[in-house]
């Protein structure tokens, strides 16, 4: 089975001349992605095949990270990667507190009513401000906005791909 991987940051261009590169985070953590000695893999545009790196040195500048890897020291090198992802094994995943999620989670998980309905499959998460907002998508039918509250969902259990939810009036 190939290996999962998941983004944590874009190259998007280089960084002076001694192979710096400008990361626009992708991650939740990426004072945990981009800190000295962490491992990334550069997955480039055209397919290639992943090549593992490690962080030499980063800082936040301007809503980006200025990334030093180790295994690259002048800007000829690296210019081939803009464009590129960096992302992490499945394996190198942050462990999260109890009740929070990763969006690879929940995407795919049936959404059920403590009444025993079934309303069909999350399809995509919204983050729009003060809750995140799953996107179900029922069979045959128009979407269903599920705010993330407590008083909603009920219970997610992510091993057997089931969210039990609480229909509010006016939700449907």
């Amino acid at each position: 089975m190939p290996q999962t991987m998941l983004n944590v940051g874009k190259i998007v261009n280089t960084h002076g001349i001694r192979g710096e590169i400008k990361v626009l985070p992708h991650t939740d953590f990426p004072e945990v992605r981009f800190a000295k000695g962490s491992e990334l893999l550069i997955v480039p545009e055209d397919g290639k095949a992943p090549l593992p790196v490690t962080v030499q040195s980063s800082r936040f500048h301007k809503n980006m990270y200025i990334v030093k890897l180790k295994e690259y020291d002048n800007i000829n090198d690296v210019e081939k990667y803009k464009g590129s992802m960096l992302k992490v094994t499945q394996e190198d995943l942050v462990e999260l507190p109890e009740d929070e999620y990763y969006f690879h989670q929940i995407i795919g998980c049936q959404v059920v009513t403590d009444e025993g309905q079934e309303l069909g499959v999350i399809t995509d998460i919204l983050t729009p401000g003060a809750n995140d907002v799953w996107v179900v998508q029922p069979k045959g039918g128009k979407s269903i906005l599920i705010p993330y509250i407590d008083d909603v969902v009920l219970d997610v259990n992510v091993q057997d791909r089931k969210v039990l939810v609480h229909v509010m009036e006016g939700l449907l």
